[in-house]
């Protein structure tokens, strides 16, 4: 079984994304990204709709963190700190050598690339400090820019669960794709 420990929170670095801690000082960029019903279209969670929710949502992610369940970074480009979207391993199964990943990214970053760097930094730390055996992406299957960006990620589809998900009033359908440690290829 896996030990994990995010103490030093590790910072991540590519060309030209820093990967950081989430703090307070994210909480309008954190209300603008979970507030937002088009980043959140297809995330089965309430709407961030008051400070007080978005200051929830940045605890909820620095325990996570602390107990070593989970870990989330903030995406920023390298030389301004504002947050441009979060990532991170959810679900971490330390039994089983597996995480799931999620992102999100304020629309106006969407089809730049940087979704993508974020991934490949978050899973050659996952692969290659942590030690997962496999990751996993879970969508909605009508969340075709995320599908198209685990594929170029080298994520397969494994599954389609239907109505496997009951949210707001209505059973809503999941896919699974996953990538194991040895077909993760690090981009440069």
């Amino acid at each position: 079984m896996l030990t994990l420990s995010f103490t030093p929170f590790p910072i991540l670095e590519s060309n030209r994304l820093l990967l950081r801690a989430v703090t307070f000082d994210d909480i309008n960029e954190i209300m603008e990204l979970r507030g937002n019903p088009e980043t959140m279209k297809f995330i089965p969670r309430p709407l961030v709709t008051s400070l007080e929710m978005a200051l929830e949502h940045v605890a909820m992610i620095t325990e996570k963190i602390e107990s070593n369940t989970g870990i989330n970074w903030g995406i920023t480009l390298k030389g301004n700190p504002k947050l441009l979207g979060v990532i991170g391993h959810y679900r971490i199964q330390p039994e089983n050598f597996r995480s799931e990943i999620g992102y999100m990214i304020l629309p106006k970053y969407q089809n730049k690339g940087i979704t993508s760097e974020a991934i490949n930094m978050v899973l050659d730390y996952g692969f290659n400090v942590l030690n997962f055996h496999s990751v996993e992406g879970v969508i909605d299957p009508e969340n075709y820019a995320s599908a198209k960006v685990l594929e170029k990620n080298g994520f397969v589809k494994e599954a389609h669960f239907v109505e496997n998900v009951f949210w707001d009033g209505q059973f809503l359908d999941s896919v699974i794709y996953t990538l194991l440690k040895r077909n993760f290829k690090k981009q440069k």
